[in-house]
């Protein structure tokens, strides 16, 4: 394990028309079918050009859009399971649970760019998360974020460009506010639980 690593820190209205009754004995109007619900609409329309990327999920390479979480604030970390940072997991799963209710979705992509600290595959990883820190929040296949590493993980280059801030180590963080909008990087060494990060989140939460 690597303990050199920089110490240095983001009611849909129903419109139906009833046709009229009729002769008596007439057999009763058809209900009109449901529309779709307003969830998935409102989430698709509060999502950012920029965030609508659809990548492969840790456990079993299934396709996620990332739209499904549109109208939260993202905490995205690339992460890797031998490095002195790794403990942080605690803390981001610690911030999951206590800000999931408010809009808070935590994000981990697992990078093996800096050291070569994420060597494993990504059954084995997904293993160690879940097994070693109780990891639940999403967690998504390993990829490169590091400009010049290769075929860059396309989230992890828009959040270089907008927050212009490259991932520096492993464990860097990029906060995202609701609307795809503003983007805040904190360096790696910046503990999940830290009062700049969480005072961050906080204002980004309550931000209308």
């Amino acid at each position: 394990m690597d303990t050199t690593d920089p110490s240095r820190r983001h009611v849909v209205a129903l419109g139906a028309s009833l046709a009229g009754l009729g002769a008596a004995g007439g057999a009763a109007p058809a209900a009109a079918a449901p529309a779709a619900g307003p969830s998935a609409a409102a989430g698709a329309a509060k999502c950012a050009p920029w965030m609508s990327i659809t990548l492969p999920r840790l456990q079993d390479e299934r396709a996620i859009d990332l739209c499904q979480h549109a109208g939260k604030v993202w905490l995205v970390v690339n992460t890797a399971s031998e490095c002195g940072y790794t403990p942080q997991y605690r803390g981001l799963e610690a911030l999951h649970d206590r800000f999931k209710a408010r809009g808070l979705v935590v994000m981990g992509f697992p990078s093996n760019d800096f050291g070569g600290q994420e060597p494993a595959a990504n059954a084995r990883i997904a293993d160690f998360c879940e097994n070693q820190f109780g990891v639940r929040f999403p967690m998504f296949a390993k990829s490169a974020v590091r400009p010049g590493s290769g075929a860059v993980n396309p989230l992890f280059a828009q959040l270089t460009q907008r927050s212009g801030v490259a991932p520096e180590w492993n464990f860097h963080k990029y906060l995202v506010d609701r609307r795809g909008e503003r983007v805040i990087s904190h360096r790696p060494g910046t503990d999940p639980l830290a009062p700049a990060l969480v005072r961050d989140i906080e204002r980004l939460l309550d931000a209308k």
